[in-house]
């Protein structure tokens, strides 16, 4: 039981800050794709609620030690104005499993100031499904080539 416990906290930790971390360690513990999509989609939340809730408090205090630069635009900052100004917020959560982090996927979408309730609702849909999708090709790319 103890056991378990702590490969499904492992999921749930790992996925709050790599989300393709979830689905190959429930892989490896031949967890189903429900326990494995169940804790990566909570996982993620995890990272996006702190970060939608806490990140003003986050941003202010950063912004206290940070030393003021004269660049305005940087190459990565200018990659979060393409993904938020051509994908939207159902873009960027659609994006945020695969190509961002959930830590920058929440990032991104609360730095234009997105409604709270609309970035947990698209970050829980896209979640789901990409944990879905995950778990299920992890756990058949494991079976078939073991």
């Amino acid at each position: 039981m103890i056991e378990k416990l702590s490969i499904y906290f492992s999921i749930f930790i790992s996925s709050a800050v790599k989300f393709i971390a979830g689905p190959l360690i429930g892989a490896a513990a031949n967890l189903t794709i429900l326990e494995t999509a169940v804790f990566t989609t909570l996982g993620m939340m995890l990272s996006v609620v702190l970060f939608t809730f806490l990140g003003p408090q986050m941003r202010f205090l950063i912004s206290r030690f940070k030393k003021k630069t004269t660049r305005k635009f940087s190459k990565r900052s200018r990659r979060f104005v393409y993904i938020w100004s051509n994908y939207g917020i159902i873009g960027t959560a659609f994006l945020t499993p695969l190509i961002l982090t959930p830590i920058g996927g929440a990032i991104v979408v609360n730095s234009f100031k997105a409604p709270p309730k609309k970035i947990l609702s698209s970050m829980l849909i896209s979640g789901i499904i990409w944990a879905v999708i995950l778990s299920a090709a992890t756990k058949y790319l494991k079976d078939f080539f073991l």
